[in-house]
Parts: C-alpha cells; sequence; structure tokens
C-alpha cells in the first residue's frame, strides 16, 4: 500500500503508453461488513475488463493487466485494514494502491491517462500537521490532516517528567549542581509550584517542567529535522508557554489547544487543532492561486485538469517554503 503525496499524483500524471485502469471505492472499515469489501472490489474488476475488451484489448493482456488486483481478492488482512476510501491505479508496468483518508463514490475508468480528479480534495490546501499533545505524565505526536489524524511514535520521547528526570539524573550523577547553600548572597531562587522556570549561573535550567520540555524537544527535533508542518501545542495553558521556551522547531504555530489532552481523542484533538491550522493552509493556497493567475496567458500555466492539480502543488510548495 502506498502513501499518497504529491510526488505520488506527479508521478501517476506521467503520460505511459498504454491503456490505463483507475478503480474508485468507498471502504467498509469493521465488522463482519469488511468482508463486502473484495466484493465490492471484483464487481469493478469485472466492469474494467469489459471496458478493455471493448477497447480492443487481447482478453489475455486484459488478464494480465489486471492480475494484481485479482490477487488482492483473496487477501483477508488487506481488506480488513481499509480507511474511507481505495484507489487503484493499472496501467503497463505500473500498479499502485491507496488507501484514502475520505470516502469516495465508486467509479471506474479505463482511458489513456489515470484519472486524478478525485484525489484533488486530498490537495486543495489541508496538508498535513502535527499535534504535540502534553502533559506532566505523557507525550503524544499526532500527524493529521482535514480528514484524519494518527498518533505517531517517536524515538527516545520521554513518557512524563518523571522519566524524563529519572534518565537525566542517571546521565549527569557525576555532576553537582549548586544548591541553595551554594548560590551567592542576592542570588535568584527557582520559582516554585509551576510557574516558569529560570537559570542559575551555570545556565542549567533549574525548572523541572522547562528541562523535561528540553528533551521532549531534542526527540523530537530528530524526529523533525526534515518536515515543514505546522505544529500545534496542546495542554493545560501554564505548560504551553514553558514548552515554547524549549522549543527549537521552527514551524510552532502561535496558537494552540488549551486544557488537559490526556484522555482526549485524536478526533478531538484534530477538530480543535483544526481551527489553528486551517488559516495558515488558506493563506498559501491564496498566494498559489494568485501566482498561478500571473501565469495565465505567459504559457506557464494550463486550464485543464493537470493545471490544476500543478496548482494543488503550487499550494505544498509554497506551504512547506
Amino acid at each position: 500500500m502506498d502513501l499518497l503525496s504529491r510526488n505520488e499524483v506527479e508521478r501517476l500524471l506521467q503520460q505511459r503508453p498504454g491503456w490505463h485502469v483507475s478503480l474508485y471505492m468507498p471502504m467498509i472499515q469493521r465488522g463482519a461488513e469488511t468482508q463486502q469489501n473484495p466484493i465490492r472490489c471484483k464487481t469493478s474488476l469485472c466492469q474494467a475488463e469489459e471496458r478493455l475488451l471493448a477497447n480492443g484489448v487481447r482478453p489475455q493482456e486484459a488478464q494480465d493487466l489486471l492480475r494484481p488486483v485479482q490477487q488482492l481478492l483473496t487477501n483477508r488482512v488487506f481488506w480488513q485494514r481499509q480507511s474511507h476510501g481505495l484507489a487503484l491505479f493499472l496501467a503497463p508496468e505500473v500498479w499502485r494502491a491507496y488507501r484514502l483518508p475520505l470516502t469516495v463514490d465508486e467509479v471506474v475508468v479505463v482511458s489513456r491517462r489515470f484519472h486524478v480528479k478525485p484525489l484533488l480534495p486530498l490537495l486543495s490546501g489541508d496538508g498535513h500537521f502535527f499535534v504535540l499533545a502534553l502533559s506532566q505524565k505523557a507525550v503524544r505526536l499526532l500527524r493529521g490532516t482535514a480528514y484524519r489524524i494518527d498518533e505517531v511514535a517517536i524515538q527516545g520521547m520521554p513518557q512524563g517528567i518523571a522519566d524524563a528526570l529519572r534518565y537525566e539524573d542517571i546521565e549527569k550523577k557525576d555532576h553537582h549542581f549548586p544548591s541553595s547553600q551554594d548560590r551567592p548572597a542576592g542570588g535568584v531562587s527557582p520559582l516554585a509550584g509551576h510557574g516558569v522556570g529560570i537559570e542559575d549561573a551555570t545556565h542549567e535550567p533549574r525548572d523541572p517542567i522547562l528541562r523535561y520540555f528540553h528533551q521532549v524537544d531534542a526527540a523530537l527535533g530528530a524526529f523533525m529535522r526534515d518536515e515543514h508542518a505546522p505544529l500545534v501545542l496542546a495542554g493545560v495553558e501554564y505548560l504551553l508557554p514553558i514548552y515554547r521556551r524549549a522549543n527549537t522547531y521552527p514551524y510552532l504555530m502561535d496558537g494552540g489547544v488549551t486544557g488537559n489532552p490526556e484522555g482526549r481523542r485524536p478526533e478531538e484533538l484534530q477538530e480543535r487543532a483544526w481551527t489553528v491550522v486551517h488559516p495558515h493552509f488558506l493563506q498559501a493556497q491564496e498566494r498559489a492561486a494568485a501566482e498561478y493567475r500571473r501565469l495565465i496567458g505567459t504559457g506557464r500555466a494550463a486550464g485543464d485538469l493537470e493545471g490544476i492539480v500543478t496548482l494543488r502543488m503550487m499550494v505544498a510548495s509554497i506551504r512547506s517554503s
């Protein structure tokens, strides 16, 4: 199963010889009714074969072209692990399958190029974003779009302040940190309770929450080093400004989702985070549309479907710049 991205759509749009088969199907995600998924696919496959034969393709060639999907029909695990929709693409020496995070109509297209119009909602200025759900007991990173959200596992991410400081103490057991007796007269004392932490003369963060968040930021930075997607913080209000002090990720959004994220469903975090990132995506789309209008008439922009997809790609490019 391939990951749908703008690069994948660009590859689908490449000109190739031979007939192209595009299949779109809504999928049942749970329960005994998932057994309807391969039945629906088999029906679409029969329609595709009939259309290939009607276009003069020899029966054996049609069967060879459709064989990868034919072989999927008996794969029970594949059909039980579906999202809202499924897209299948076949051409000579090309075979792609994509789980789609939105429901699509049942469509069978046989033509000289792949039919990508149902994919456009996934490329219309609603790209992916991340939610960092913070509490003193746990950390979760979630990757979302307007249509879905999934939790992401990160190697080395501390799971709560106790976990973070336990390993910190092990690493620094041979080092001496100044106590209140070590501090000269007039020195600043650490803040009590949950206030924002400060640093002493050694520049060592004294607030345990800030030290904890430095470890979270380090693990996150290693995972996100090649990312340009917006990051939204979710957590109790007093924690968010402390994390911003530790943050080094350049695409952290100004707004956040306030409230304790523990026990909140990913879908709830997605809905609230989307209100933060949606204006950001709309601005990128407006800039891309303005650039597209500027290019019309210069021979550098097109008005057909491929041109529309190019505009969507431009949105993604501007968004990540």
